[in-house]
């Protein structure tokens, strides 16, 4: 039996039970497809209702889960499934119009940067250990999605909406960069003491607005600008 789930249907159906044991329930070894990409996962029945290891779902849609303190973050990558399909009807295109390529490219640019720089600040406010090196990890995935997003850019709208996208992984890496810098003078009492501080920081501000403001125009698939963004 085949279970199909895509990343913007995580309901109730997907039970988080990563290292936890049902009791009096056996686990059976079930195929799915998530996000076009197939694999085994254990899925248990209880009260008519299925459930999926969330680890093996992440793992299947190449995806990661994290654990911090009381949290659990999921993070699965964009796919051409959770972009609307494009009408089979003649469209007129105009010049503000983005690709279908750049649009998957460019959101899944954006779901890299946004991990980065959420990581990044949690392990700042919880003074976890940040080094460069440990960032590089999420430097590497957002410039790389990037460069994706540079090369599905085809139309004059694309390159427009790209220069946006690069001035915002210019932003997060100069953020990420003083972070890094700070913790390693040790000058990150400031963003501990106080939760706001980080948040309420310039050039945080500028980044989570423009970073609002490309989710909605790749969303809306036409070419804008804003003044955050630059």
């Amino acid at each position: 039996m085949q279970y199909k789930l895509r990343d913007t249907m995580l309901r109730p159906v997907i039970f988080l039970f990563c290292g936890i044991t049902f009791a009096q329930v056996n686990p059976q070894n079930r195929s799915l497809l998530v996000n076009g990409q197939a694999g085994q996962a254990p899925v248990v029945q209880i009260n008519g209702r299925s459930f999926v290891e969330l680890q093996a779902l992440t793992r299947i849609a190449h995806g990661s889960v994290n654990f911090r303190n009381y949290q659990i973050v999921v993070t699965l990558p964009v796919s051409a499934a959770s972009v609307p399909p494009e009408s089979t009807e003649p469209v007129t295109a105009t010049k503000s119009d983005l690709s279908r390529d750049f649009k998957v490219a460019g959101i899944e640019t954006i779901s890299q940067m946004r991990e980065w720089a959420t990581t990044l600040a949690y392990a700042i406010q919880h003074s976890y250990g940040v080094t460069e090196g440990w960032v590089t990890g999420y430097r590497e995935k957002a410039a790389g999605s990037l460069q994706l997003a540079s090369a599905a850019a085809s139309t004059e709208a694309d390159k427009n909406a790209l220069s946006l996208l690069n001035n915002e992984f210019e932003s997060v890496q100069q953020w990420s960069t003083q972070l890094v810098q700070a913790k390693e003078s040790m000058d990150t009492a400031k963003y501990v003491m106080s939760p706001n501080a980080l948040k309420d920081d310039p050039l945080s501000q500028k980044i989570i607005t423009c970073g609002r403001f490309l989710g909605a125009m790749l969303a809306s698939g036409n070419s804008q600008d804003d003044g955050s963004c630059h």
